[in-house]
């Protein structure tokens, strides 16, 4: 195993060959808390693939939780709800993955559910062409079954997510250790970045 230190940029450019590698439609998870910033190394990598002439649509985990009835029903600041059942993972299947995989229609929906109103987010759906690109970017989205083409992992220790994570936000903090013991995520991820220091990444090859 070699850890090789890359700058953002070049991070961006890692990870846009890595889909450019992968013919037809792509489903690219990019995985990783809050801290290391996942929804926008997405969007620098859609960018990026617009530019070389991919169609390429990000979609935030975020606009796909389940109702507050059935994600808090155990409370707002329960770890191990956050981690099972607060992503609503039929939704993104069924209007993302799915559509985006093998045989699918392409229609896929950005964005379904509005978590901070409790509604639906009035959004309109987006067709992929035969090589578009879905950047699924978000939190503890590895080793859930999700049906991915590839996934990047922006991995954090304990501590340094304990360090940056908002006062508010560290009653996750074992829920994402419960993740990367019970889940592996590293193992289901095709590029592994330690994100420590977000500003400084390293890639593990």
């Amino acid at each position: 195993m070699q850890v090789t230190p890359v700058t953002p940029d070049r991070l961006v450019d890692e990870v846009a060959e890595l889909v450019d590698a992968h013919p037809g439609r792509v489903r690219l998870a990019v995985d990783g808390p809050p801290p290391t910033r996942p929804l926008t190394l997405a969007e620098r990598v859609a960018d990026v693939l617009r530019v070389r002439g991919r169609f390429a649509v990000v979609v935030s985990a975020g606009d796909f939780l389940r109702p507050a009835s059935l994600r808090l029903e155990f409370g707002r600041e329960n770890p191990d709800e956050f981690l099972d059942r607060w992503l609503d993972v039929g939704g993104l299947c069924r209007e993302v993955l799915d559509p985006a995989g093998p045989g699918g229609s392409g229609r896929v929906l950005p964005r379904l559910w509005d978590a901070a109103a409790d509604r639906a987010h009035r959004a309109a759906y987006t067709q992929l062409p035969d090589d578009g690109v879905v950047l699924l970017a978000g939190a503890l989205l590895l080793g859930r079954g999700l049906p991915l083409d590839l996934a990047v992992h922006l991995r954090m220790s304990e501590a340094a997510l304990a360090r940056t994570l908002p006062a508010e936000e560290r009653w996750t903090l074992p829920a994402y250790a419960r993740y990367a013991e019970e889940r592996s995520p590293d193992k289901h991820a095709d590029l592994v970045v330690y994100s420590d220091h977000p500003d400084r990444p390293a890639i593990r090859r």
